[in-house]
């Protein structure tokens, strides 16, 4: 394999150095490497930027099998490159579902196939996500599967989910539960609050969330085992993990970037683009996230990306499929969240979109840090690069982005897996 040496970055935002690659992998980290000499196959002049290990996704929607008219692990895995990842995990709720070892082990093959991107597979919690039978979580764990989730669906038998629990303990894998009591939500589309009474849609509330994620942490804290909270939405949900982990409860939790940044004042359009399960909550719910991500209590940023064609996006809110793509927009979303606000530091987008997430799914490849013997995963991010998100301008072969025509000022120039280039700005 060729060697590459970038060129004046400065990792996590600190002090410029050159960085040397051989094989895939760092072999040095100094400044002053291009002036003594050192030469490479290939130079890459950093221009100054930063330089982030590989972003982790915990928490994507590929598509394939079975809606590849909306997005495939190719065009998925060119997405996750463009917006800095080098892993992302995609979750079962596909057609069919990801609930047998040979379907994830496909999965896996065609994301290492394509290349750009490795593509984890999820595990489904119950067969068909029916939510009735266990799926074989040893027999999965034993072909790799690191998560299993029901995710657009919540697991709502108390009794399937403790002996989940129980099961996912035996196998040491992680259990993500999308938080969402269903019998509080049916023919809900919108958060309970004062916008949706004035628009005329139906609420869902806090509670059908709240409830589930107290439910689920108190049995984690009785029957062992791992705990993710999927898409944490609600200032209430903050509580509640915050109380959990003072008690030594071993639970984790993602929050997106729309639910960071985005409101429930956006459905006064009714565009269908920002039907999203979780809905957008309030002002409070945001900030709470915020907060929450800041001290630790949320432990990482997930986008969700999950495409959908126009035909069913472009139809009454009530109507349309919840979803927004995430993938090439959330690092933008987290600068503006928080370094251009002044309430973090690239040190901290490091922490939260690639090294928690890496921890949490003990990828010992993934979230390492920027230095010799390391892997060459890694994203060149330049903050003061003005862009406009459009759908139509994106990898994925949906548009459905909640961010149309709006201007961020960061952004990704060029994402390296295992010393080999798979997006740049420049090409």
């Amino acid at each position: 394999m060729a060697s590459t040496l970038i060129t004046n970055v400065r990792p996590y935002g600190e002090d410029a150095v050159d960085v040397l690659i051989d094989n895939g992998v760092i072999s040095r980290v100094e400044a002053g490497l291009a002036d003594a000499g050192v030469s490479a196959d290939e130079v890459i002049d950093g221009k100054g930027n930063i330089l982030l290990p590989g972003l982790v996704d915990m928490h994507v929607h590929l598509r394939e099998p079975g809606r590849e008219d909306t997005e495939t692990i190719a065009t998925g895995s060119d997405a996750a490159a463009r917006g800095g990842f080098t892993a992302v995990f995609t979750m079962a709720n596909t057609v069919p579902v990801i609930d047998q070892p040979f379907l994830a082990e496909a999965v896996w093959e065609k994301g290492q196939a394509h290349g750009t991107c490795d593509v984890y597979p999820v595990g489904s919690i119950t067969v068909g996500l029916e939510g009735k039978q266990l799926t074989e979580i040893g027999l999965m764990s034993r072909s790799g599967v690191r998560m299993f989730s029901d995710d657009g669906k919540c697991v709502n038998d108390p009794q399937i989910m403790r002996r989940a629990i129980e099961y996912a303990k035996a196998s040491n894998v992680l259990l993500a539960q999308h938080a969402e009591d269903h019998r509080m939500t049916d023919g809900a589309c919108a958060h309970e609050g004062e916008t949706a009474a004035r628009l005329g849609l139906r609420g869902w509330p806090r509670v059908a969330e709240e409830s589930i994620v107290a439910r689920d942490v108190i049995m984690t804290r009785d029957y062992g085992g791992r705990l993710h909270i999927c898409h944490a939405s609600t200032q209430g949900t903050v509580d509640l993990l915050r109380w959990a982990k003072e008690q030594g409860i071993a639970v984790t939790a993602e929050v997106t970037p729309h639910h960071l940044l985005l409101t429930d004042e956006k459905l006064e359009t009714y565009d269908g683009v920002f039907r999203v399960n979780p809905p957008l909550r309030e002002i409070r719910d945001a900030e709470a996230l915020r907060d929450a991500l800041l001290d630790g209590t949320v432990d990482v940023v997930a986008t969700d990306h999950a495409p959908h064609g126009s035909e069913d996006k472009c139809v009454e809110f009530e109507l349309a499929k919840p979803g927004m793509l995430g993938l090439e927009t959330s690092l933008s979303v987290i600068s503006r969240v928080f370094i251009e606000t002044g309430l973090a530091d690239w040190r901290f987008v490091a922490k939260v979109m690639s090294e928690r997430p890496a921890e949490i799914l003990g990828l010992a490849d993934q979230g390492r840090p920027i230095s010799a013997g390391e892997p060459a995963n890694l994203t060149l991010v330049n903050p003061e690069s003005p862009w406009t998100a459009y759908g139509e301008d994106m990898a994925s072969k949906a548009s459905n982005t909640p961010y149309e025509g709006m201007d961020f000022t960061a952004r990704v120039e060029m994402t390296m897996l295992r010393g080999t280039v798979t997006h740049s700005l420049g090409k």
